[in-house]
């Protein structure tokens, strides 16, 4: 462990520098100066426009044993103006999860999203460990309201059921399914305790439910599992369906979740919906602030932001 670990500091050290080579200063709005022995950036002009000490740069370049955060790691990532494949690489190396992780999802291929719109009239999404909705067919994507219609960071199971007016009036059984989502996503936290994106989203609903923030306390843990589930549409009326998870890896994390109708009510039902425009959009409450993870200096920031 103690050489796999040594070995990842060096590569990350390597590759802080090779990025750090290739930024010459006037890409970054830095004087080029007469003398200048290093190609690129100096490590002190890195730390600098990161917001970071020298020192502490010096030593990340130098593979040094030293703690590294994902504040941090963002800053020097921007600084260095990685593309999202480079940015994905540095934090591996770091061994830090990525705050701002990609929204695209390498699990949602396209063989995945063509399956998923296969299988219309049927209810079908792909959603992570964390309830994040990551794709979905036009069925599921009405079932309960327009999801579309929403701001990708509120494409989560667990928000939606516990912030949502539209989702609180659809979804039936509503205190029982909190329950239940809540000690699952609190089992699947587990191997997540760290990462600044699971603990965002558990501070972020604190924030905005007082019922999320009760059952948040009650510590309690539950199993992934397949069971009825049942939602009032407000378009066609009853669905009675049965929720199948299929696991899209190795792990329980990934699935893509597929609702079947449990009576031929609700077959006809689906087919109406899948075939019905998009819902008229809904006024939704405004989310209450929250603190989100820090960010580096406003002078460094509109300083790359100039140079695009």
């Amino acid at each position: 462990m103690a050489v796999s670990t040594d070995v990842r500091r060096r590569e990350l050290a390597d590759f802080l520098r090779s990025r750090r080579e290739r930024i010459t200063p006037d890409m970054v709005g830095l004087p080029v100066g007469r003398r200048r022995r290093t190609p690129g950036l100096r490590r002190e002009e890195v730390a600098h426009l990161s917001a970071v000490g020298v020192t502490w740069y010096t030593w990340l370049e130098q593979a040094r044993d030293i703690q590294v955060s994902a504040q941090v790691l963002d800053a020097v990532a921007r600084t260095l103006m990685l593309d999202p494949g480079e940015r994905a690489h540095l934090f591996v190396l770091a061994g830090v999860a990525d705050p701002v992780p990609r929204k695209d999802c390498p699990t949602v291929s396209d063989s995945v999203r063509q399956t998923l719109w296969q299988l219309e009239p049927l209810p079908a999404a792909v959603i992570n460990s964390r309830y994040d909705i990551l794709a979905h067919n036009t069925t599921y994507g009405r079932m309960v309201d327009d999801l579309d219609a929403l701001p990708p960071e509120d494409r989560n199971v667990l928000w939606l059921v516990f912030t949502d007016p539209a989702w609180q009036r659809s979804v039936v059984e509503l205190d029982q399914v909190r329950r239940r989502c809540t000690a699952q996503f609190r089992a699947a936290m587990a191997e997540h305790v760290a990462e600044p994106v699971w603990k965002y989203l558990v501070k972020r609903l604190e924030q905005a439910s007082p019922e999320f923030r009760e059952l948040w306390r009650q510590h309690e843990v539950a199993p992934p599992s397949n069971r009825p589930k049942r939602f009032l549409n407000d378009r066609v009326g009853l669905l009675n369906l049965e929720h199948t998870s299929m696991w899209l890896g190795p792990r329980t994390g990934t699935r893509m979740a597929v609702y079947t109708p449990l009576d031929e009510e609700t077959r006809a039902r689906l087919e109406r919906l899948s075939e019905l425009p998009s819902a008229p959009s809904v006024e939704r409450p405004v989310e209450r602030p929250v603190e989100r993870p820090a960010e580096r200096p406003a002078v460094a920031a509109d300083r790359l932001a100039a140079v695009g």
